[in-house]
C-alpha cells in the first residue's frame, strides 16, 4: 500500500510539472521521434541522464515517466522463487506457463504466439492497475541449447537456431503486439552472445568461428531484431572469442549497424563490476565505464553512477557519448507510449476503467496454460499402447514419485493464481470409481507395495528447478539451474522406477524435468514414457488429460538426448562441429532431434514443389500429402530438414528449415504447404564478409523427426 501511494504521489507531482511548465517539442506525440528525443536530451541535466542509465528512465523534473523492467520468459514474474516485484512486497499472482523449455516442445508458433501475447496483457494490466512490474519483458531468452548440461537450458527452446529463432520471432510479436504506432509491451532478448555454460559464465570464453557466430549462435537474436521487431537485448555475462560480451564491438558494428537495433542494450546483473572483478580486462573502473557506454551499453542493472562520473572527469567519456547511447532509451519509451498522452494507445487503458477483472483469473487465461501445457507433453515410448489409460478397465492406480504431488517453480517464474498436480489431477479424473494409491518414495517398502496391488503404476520422477537449495548450489549432481551446470545426466530417481517396475510391469514413466536424462534403463523396460516440464499452474490437468487419452500427444523433443555424459564433447567446446547437436552428432542418441509419438499413426504420401529450382531472395512452396491412418484424432508435426549436396563449404548433415504443427481427424488426408525460403539456405562467406546463397543440390527431407525421414525430393539452388 505504501508504494502504491507513493508511485499516485510520483504521478500527481509529474502531472503537476506538466500543467506549469510551457510544452517542450518533446511531448508532441506527432512530431518525429528523433527530434523528440533530441529536444528531451538537450533540456535534461548530466545528471539526470546518468540517473536515466538506469534500467528505469524517468525525469521526474521533465514530468517523463518511464519504465523499468519485469521477468517473463513463461508468465509475467512478480512473485515466485526469485521474488520478482519487489523486496516485502505480496507476489501479484499471474499466468504461469511451462518453462520455455516445454513451450518449445509444443512446435507450435501460433500459440507461442499467444502465450506471449496474454503475458504481455497481463504485464500492462499489473502496471497500469496495481501499479507494479514495468513494460520491458526479459525474455524470451534465444540463447541456444547447445549441450544439455546447460543449467538454464530449461529458459532455451532448444538447440537449433532456425528453431529457436522461429519461436523467438512469435515471442516477440505476442509480447508487442500488432498495433502499427504502440508496443503492448518492449521484448528485451537475453543473452547476447553465446551464453551456454553456468560454471564459469562470469570469466570465461566462448569461442567459435564466424560462420557459427553468424549462422548458428547470433541467427535466433538476428531474427528477433529483424523478423520479430524485438529493439532491446541483455548482452552476456561471457566472454565471446576473448572479449567480454557487454562491450564487444559486435553490438554496435553488428547488431545496431547491420541489423538496425536501435533500442536498449543493457548488462546482466552485477556485470559491469565483473568487467573487472572475474574478467580482470580494464584497469580501473572508470575505463571500464567509458568502454561499456561507448560500446552500446545504455542501461546498466548494478551500481554505475560513480563509475561514470570519474570517467567523465578523467576524459575518458564525453556527455555526447551518453547522449548517443540514451536515444535507444528513450525510443523504447516512445514506442510504449510512455511519452504520450492515452489517447491512440489502445493498451493504455488495459486495468483502467471496465477493465477491473484480474485476467489470470479468466477462464480463457486458464484454458490457454491448459492447452499450451497439453501441447508441450512428448510422448517418447508407449510399447503394448499401455497408453492411454482406459479409467472404465481400472480399479486400482499407483501414483509413485517425488514428482507426484507438487508443482514446482522455477527462479524465473511468478506465483500462479492456482497449481494442479499430478496426483490431484488423476483422482480427479478417475473420480470414486478408482482407488488412487500414493507414496512419495520406497522408505519404508510403501512404493512396492501399492504397485504390486495396483492395475497400472504411474512413476513421476524429474529435477527441482531451484535445487531446493540456495543460489548457486545444487547438491544432487544431475540438477541444474541458473549459476550450476549439471555434473551428470543419469537420473538419481531410476532406482525407484525400477522398484515400481519389479513390482508391475504395468508402469507408466512421467519424466518431469527442465532439460534431458539419460534415462536408458528406462527406455530398454517400462512400456510407456512422457515427457514434460515444470511449472505449468496446469500441470497436473495437461498431464492426466494425456494418459486418459482425453489429449492426444503430440509434442516433440527440441534436443538430442544422448544416451551417456560421454557422448558429448567438452562442455566448454563451443564448436559444435565437433559432434554436437543433431546437425553434427556422430552417435546413436538415446532420442532424436524432433521426436515424438503420437496415439495415432501418421502415413507420408507424396512430396511436391511449386518449381524445381531457387534462386537468391526466392522461396519455394513444398507440399506434402499426409494421412491420419489411426482411429482418433491428432496433431502431427511435419518438419522439414535441407542436405546440402554438393556444397563447396563446409555443411551440417542436415538443417531444420520449416516446420508446422497440424490437427488430422481420424481417417483425414490434408496437404501441408511449408514454404523454403532461399535465405536460409545461405551461408557465411567470411572471405567476402556476407551471407551467399550457392549454387548447389539440395534434398529436401521430410519427416517426424530429424531421424525419422519419409519422404525426400531434390532441387536446384541457383
Amino acid at each position: 500500500m505504501k508504494n502504491h501511494i507513493l508511485h499516485i504521489i510520483f504521478l500527481l507531482s509529474v502531472n503537476l510539472v506538466l500543467s506549469q511548465q510551457k510544452q517542450y517539442p518533446f511531448q508532441n506525440p506527432n512530431l518525429d521521434v528523433e527530434k523528440r528525443i533530441d529536444n528531451l536530451l538537450s533540456v535534461m541535466t548530466l545528471d539526470e541522464k546518468i540517473v536515466a542509465l538506469s534500467t528505469n528512465p524517468s525525469i521526474p523534473r521533465l514530468g517523463v515517466v518511464g519504465t523499468g523492467h519485469v521477468e517473463g520468459l513463461h508468465g509475467l514474474a512478480l512473485g515466485g522463487p526469485g521474488g520478482w516485484g519487489g523486496k516485502g512486497k505480496e507476489p501479484l499472482p499471474t499466468t504461469t506457463f511451462p518453462q520455455a523449455y516445454g513451450l518449445g516442445e509444443t512446435w507450435d508458433v501460433d500459440l507461442i504466439q499467444k502465450v506471449a501475447h496474454v503475458e504481455g496483457y497481463e504485464t500492462r494490466y499489473a502496471f497500469q492497475k496495481y501499479h507494479r512490474g514495468g513494460l520491458v519483458v526479459r525474455a524470451p531468452n534465444a540463447d541456444i541449447a547447445r549441450d544439455p548440461r546447460w543449467g538454464r537450458t530449461e529458459e532455451s527452446y532448444g538447440e537449433d537456431a532456425f528453431f529457436n529463432g522461429t519461436l523467438t520471432v512469435a515471442f516477440v510479436k505476442g509480447l508487442q503486439g500488432d498495433n502499427p504506432k504502440y508496443w503492448q509491451t518492449a521484448s528485451l532478448m537475453k543473452h547476447f552472445l553465446a551464453n551456454s555454460n553456468e560454471d564459469g559464465r562470469t570469466y570465461t570464453s566462448s569461442d567459435f568461428d564466424e560462420r557459427l557466430w553468424r549462422e548458428y549462435y547470433a541467427l535466433p537474436f538476428y531474427m528477433g531484431v529483424v523478423d520479430g521487431g524485438s529493439r532491446a537485448y541483455m548482452a552476456a555475462y561471457n566472454k565471446v572469442n576473448g572479449v567480454p560480451a557487454m562491450v564487444h564491438p559486435m553490438l554496435k558494428n553488428i547488431t545496431q549497424k547491420e541489423w538496425g537495433q536501435n533500442g536498449i542494450i543493457c548488462t546482466d546483473g552485477g556485470a559491469f563490476r565483473l568487467l573487472l572483478s572475474d574478467h580482470k580486462y580494464y584497469s580501473d573502473k572508470f575505463i571500464a565505464a567509458a568502454a561499456t557506454i561507448k560500446a552500446g551499453i545504455n542501461q546498466f542493472l548494478d551500481e554505475y553512477s560513480e563509475a561514470v562520473y570519474g570517467a567523465i572527469s578523467h576524459s575518458y567519456l564525453k556527455e555526447k557519448d551518453i547522449d548517443a547511447v540514451l536515444k535507444g532509451d528513450y525510443r523504447v519509451m516512445i514506442q510504449l507510449g510512455m511519452l504520450d498522452t492515452p489517447d491512440g494507445n489502445p493498451y493504455a487503458n488495459i486495468g483502467k476503467g471496465k477493465d477491473t477483472i484480474d485476467p489470470w483469473k479468466s477462464d480463457a487465461h486458464k484454458k490457454l496454460a491448459l492447452e499450451a501445457t497439453q501441447k508441450s507433453i512428448v510422448l517418447l515410448k508407449n510399447d503394448l499402447k499401455l497408453l492411454p489409460l482406459q479409467k472404465d478397465k481400472l480399479k486400482t492406480i499407483a501414483v509413485i514419485g517425488p514428482r507426484a504431488d507438487e508443482v514446482l517453480l522455477d527462479w524465473y517464474s511468478g506465483t500462479p493464481p492456482y497449481v494442479v498436480t499430478p496426483l490431484q489431477a488423476i483422482k480427479n479424473k478417475v473420480g470414486s470409481n478408482v482407488t488412487v494409491l500414493y507414496a512419495k518414495n520406497n522408505t519404508d517398502g510403501k512404493a512396492a507395495e501399492i504397485a504390486k496391488k495396483s492395475d497400472v503404476v504411474i512413476v513421476l520422477v524429474g529435477n527441482h528447478p531451484v535445487c531446493n537449495a540456495g543460489w548457486a548450489d545444487c547438491p544432487v549432481p544431475s540438477e541444474g539451474k541458473e549459476a550450476v551446470d549439471r555434473q551428470s545426466l543419469t537420473l538419481e530417481q531410476e532406482d525407484l522406477i525400477k522398484i515400481a517396475f519389479q513390482a508391475n510391469p504395468k508402469t507408466v514413466v512421467g519424466l518431469i524435468s527442465s532439460f534431458p536424462y539419460a534415462i536408458n534403463w528406462t527406455q530398454e523396460h517400462v512400456p510407456a514414457i512422457v515427457h514434460l516440464t515444470q511449472n505449468s499452474q496446469e500441470l497436473g490437468n495437461g498431464l492426466a488429460d494425456v494418459l486418459f487419452g482425453d489429449y492426444n500427444p503430440a509434442g516433440r523433443l527440441t534436443q538430442t538426448w544422448v544416451k551417456d555424459i560421454t557422448d558429448l564433447p567438452d562442455f566448454l567446446d563451443y564448436n559444435i562441429r565437433n559432434g554436437r547437436t543433431y546437425m553434427y552428432f556422430k552417435g546413436k542418441p538415446l532420442y532424436a532431434f524432433g521426436h515424438g509419438l503420437s496415439y495415432t499413426t501418421f502415413k507420408y504420401n507424396s512430396i511436391e514443389t511449386n518449381s524445381e529450382i531457387i534462386a537468391k531472395n526466392g522461396e519455394v512452396k513444398v507440399t506434402v500429402s499426409v494421412t491420419n491412418t489411426g482411429s482418433r484424432d491428432g496433431d502431427e508435426v511435419i518438419q522439414l530438414y535441407v542436405k546440402q549436396l554438393q556444397s563447396k563449404v563446409e555443411r551440417p548433415e542436415k538443417e531444420l528449415k520449416a516446420f508446422q504443427r497440424v490437427f488430422f481427424k481420424a481417417g483425414e488426408t490434408k496437404n501441408v504447404s511449408l514454404i523454403l525460403k532461399a535465405k536460409d539456405l545461405e551461408y557465411w562467406n567470411t572471405a567476402k564478409q556476407q551471407f551467399e546463397l550457392e549454387n548447389n543440390t539440395i534434398e529436401i527431407q521430410i519427416g517426424s523427426a530429424s531421424d525419422t525421414i519419409l519422404l525426400t525430393k531434390k532441387i536446384t539452388v541457383k
